[in-house]
């Protein structure tokens, strides 16, 4: 297949490219690109978050370029500090590994597996000894690495930065000199990692990749970034009920940023969100599992939340400690038929000070509480309605 596409069309939906100019050169050469993305299996799961930047790299698939899936079995014991206030646990390699079997197998629910080239990054780092470790901390300055907003803010707040998280952006970087990427995708917290590649690759005689920086996916929080850590995200390979569930939990405002994030496509102002929330979600589960799936999960949500008695109703699972508002604007989103209209936060918070909302039997007036949800119960939003949560 001849590589095609033009910059406009590859660019679509990047928060920055560095740079288009770069890119056109590339693409005006004719040969497929060598296109990079590297994913840590620090967790044996895959989420909507991850399928951003596989979206993209799947596009440059379908142009007929190449792409480099590096599966970070070394820089996941170090764990990536991008946009992290304190040290990522450690992990062996044989976890690292364990891990690394399911993350290719979910990431090929996006990639085409026949032309994708794996990689582990072990490949080169295990062969080095310390003089080789030595050589490669040479090329760069402490001042370059501690020039990194989040390391800059935990010095500034006293909070330790541990010796081995500098050998992250370089490790990163070093991978894009092995592999010869003509272009790396990454999240926009990615980008410091992504240029010191492309200063690696410079000093080395290569021609430095092209950055590609996709948009970070927010969580079902609606406000932090998708982590399983965090207990905010939705895996590619949750079962068709609870991934619709997941979705269906989302506020208005962040269902529309999924519908471009995930969908590729705008979100339709003029349908009443309830319509527009189970289309986003039917949609999803079609393309994690399939378009079947998809159906049976809307027919099935729609059975058990058709009428006003929420009493059996069980929202999406949720971490065993969050906040009060998260849970109860997920239960007023995701069921908004039957409250008859949709509710701001604002309007969930009145709920809570006036004394309207209870948990497992006692009133809780605090709109800044946290739920401790390690064992199911019933949270009365009032009266007549109730949701049973975990």
């Amino acid at each position: 297949m001849k590589p095609s596409g033009s910059v406009e069309e590859l660019c679509r939906g990047c928060a920055e490219v560095i740079n288009r100019a770069e890119l056109q050169k590339k693409l005006a050469a004719g040969r497929p690109l060598r296109v990079k993305l590297g994913v840590d299996p620090t967790a044996p799961d895959i989420h909507f978050g991850h399928t951003v930047s596989l979206q993209k790299l799947r596009q440059f698939q379908d142009l007929g370029h190449q792409a480099v899936l590096i599966i970070g079995d070394f820089t996941a014991m170090i764990g990536d500090p991008s946009g992290r206030s304190a040290t990522r646990p450690q992990l062996t390699h044989d976890e690292v590994l364990a891990n690394a079997k399911t993350y290719q197998e979910q990431a090929f629910k996006v990639l085409d597996p026949g032309r994708t080239e794996v990689v582990f990054n072990g490949e080169w780092f295990k062969k080095m000894n310390f003089t080789d470790v030595i050589r490669l901390n040479s090329r760069v300055t402490l001042q370059q690495m501690l020039q990194r907003e989040d390391f800059r803010e935990r010095m500034d707040k006293a909070q330790p930065i541990r010796a081995h998280e500098v050998q992250y952006p370089i490790m990163q970087g070093w991978d894009s000199v092995m592999i010869k990427a003509d272009v790396e995708l990454g999240g926009t917290d990615q980008l410091f990692n992504i240029m010191v590649g492309r200063d690696l690759q410079k000093e080395e005689g290569q021609e430095a990749q092209v950055a590609m920086m996709l948009p970070i996916l927010e969580g079902l929080d609606g406000s932090q970034k998708m982590s399983k850590s965090l207990g905010n995200a939705v895996g590619v390979n949750e079962a068709p009920g609870e991934m619709f569930g997941k979705v269906m939990s989302v506020s208005d405002d962040l269902m529309a940023r999924w519908y471009t994030l995930l969908l590729g496509r705008e979100l339709d102002k003029s349908a009443h969100p309830m319509a527009a929330k189970k289309e986003l979600a039917r949609a999803l589960v079609g393309r994690f599992h399939s378009a079947d799936a998809g159906a049976r999960a809307l027919e099935e949500f729609e059975k058990r939340f058709s009428g006003r008695d929420l009493e059996n109703a069980e929202l999406p699972a949720f971490r065993p400690a969050v906040p009060l508002i998260d849970v109860i604007t997920a239960g007023v989103e995701a069921y908004t038929q039957c409250f008859g209209q949709t509710k701001s936060r604002g309007d969930v918070r009145r709920l809570v000070t006036q004394g309207s909302i209870q948990w497992r039997g006692e009133k809780v007036t605090d709109p800044k509480a946290m739920l401790d949800l390690s064992q199911a119960g019933i949270l009365r939003l009032d009266k007549t309605r109730a949701v049973r949560v975990g």
